[in-house]
Parts: structure tokens; sequence; C-alpha cells
């Protein structure tokens, strides 16, 4: 796999930060998809497409999400530098990326994904950017326990019922935003962002409707 960021891939990018993400209010988050080349997460066949503001396939069923609708979630979550975060469903690893250039060099992110091709992948196009450290790809099941917990999560894929073991692993001020369903097979969702109190209480705000593909159980 050959990464070239090209002037012409640079002005694309710059058109997109332009054009699709005007309403985007956080200037951290505009700054880190200008920089990021989106285009070395997708298959080769796809990079022709990296700049479109729409989601594209990456195998495996599963999907690089549009950027004004990243850049919507990542706004929403306020992230600052230091903090730990949880990516869930992180496919190619491109939302992994953008995280950890929000959080900075003392922040970490750990990316969960289930797909084990994407895994690798993701890893691959990390390493080249100098994120492995950063950035810890795991290929995990989002659905289960998790012991750690984190200042955000953010959720890639849309989960049937309520994520109450992503609240467990919340902390107190921590932000969460996750796509929710009505069943597991659904796409359609509601995007919802989930603030958690000092002192542990949960408030809830329905942001969009939204498409994601669901959160499965199990490794692959």
């Amino acid at each position: 796999m050959v990464f070239i960021d090209t002037p012409p891939d640079q002005r694309r990018r710059a058109r997109l930060v332009r054009d699709a993400l005007v309403d985007c209010p956080d200037k951290r988050v505009r700054e880190a998809i200008a920089t990021l080349p989106r285009h070395f997460f997708l298959p080769e066949g796809a990079a022709a497409d990296a700049y479109r503001d729409a989601p594209i396939a990456i195998g495996a069923e599963q999907t690089i999400s549009q950027p004004s609708l990243v850049a919507q979630m990542l706004a929403y979550l306020q992230i600052e530098e230091g903090q730990q975060v949880l990516d869930v469903g992180a496919g190619s690893g491109y939302v992994s990326a953008l995280l950890a250039q929000l959080v900075g060099p003392t922040g970490q992110v750990r990316a969960l994904e289930r797909q084990g091709v994407l895994v690798a992948r993701a890893q691959q196009v990390l390493a080249f950017l100098g994120l492995d450290q950063q950035v810890q790809v795991e290929h995990a099941d989002g659905t289960e326990t998790h012991e750690q917990r984190y200042d955000v999560i953010h959720v890639g894929c849309a989960l049937a019922g309520e994520p109450t073991m992503l609240l467990d692993a919340l902390q107190p001020q921590g932000r969460l935003i996750i796509p929710l369903s009505e069943s597991s097979t659904d796409t359609v969702a509601d995007l919802y962002l989930f603030e958690k109190q000092g002192d542990g209480t949960v408030t809830r705000s329905k942001i969009d409707d939204v498409c994601f593909v669901p959160m499965l159980s199990g490794l692959e």
C-alpha cells in the first residue's frame, strides 16, 4: 500500500472543508479534517471519491462516514487535549486518527473494530502517519463490558437499545455520542449525545436522524 498526499489531494480536501464543513463550529475539528488525508483510509478503487461529502464502502460491509457527519459528531464531543477516548466501530481508523489529533500527544485513543481485515488496514495507515503509539486499534467486540473509564466515547455504528455499558465506562463530566436504532438490523437511527454529570446522573439530547451500519457482537 502506497501513501502519497499530492497537491491535488490537498486542494480537494481544502474544498471539502470549505464547502461541507461550513456549519461545523469547532475550529480544531475543521483543522484536523483539513490536514488528515482521508484517501489513505480507503480501498484503492475508492480513493478517487475520498473528498466527496458522502459515506464510502471500505469492505466487510462497512463504510467510512461522510465528513460533515463526522465533523458534527466530533464537535458535539468538545474534545480536549490530554483526554482518554474510546472509539467503538473504528472501521477504517479515520475517525480514530482525527480523535488522536484532537487529544494531542498527551491523550490516548482506544479503537475497537470487530472486522479483523479492517483492523490490519487501519493499523497500517496509523503506523505510516506516526499515530500507532497514540491510537491502540484492537480486534475487539465493542458490545462487551469495558473496565477502563473514558472522558469521551465515540460510536460509529448503530446500537439497538440503551448504551448502558458505554455509559458505565464514561467518566463524570464525560460525553458519549452514539446512533441508537430500534433493531439490530436497522440502519436508520437517532443520533444522541449523552453527558454524565459530576454526581453520575446522565442527560441525553437527540441531535439528528442518521444512517449507520448496525453494531454487531462477535469477531470476524
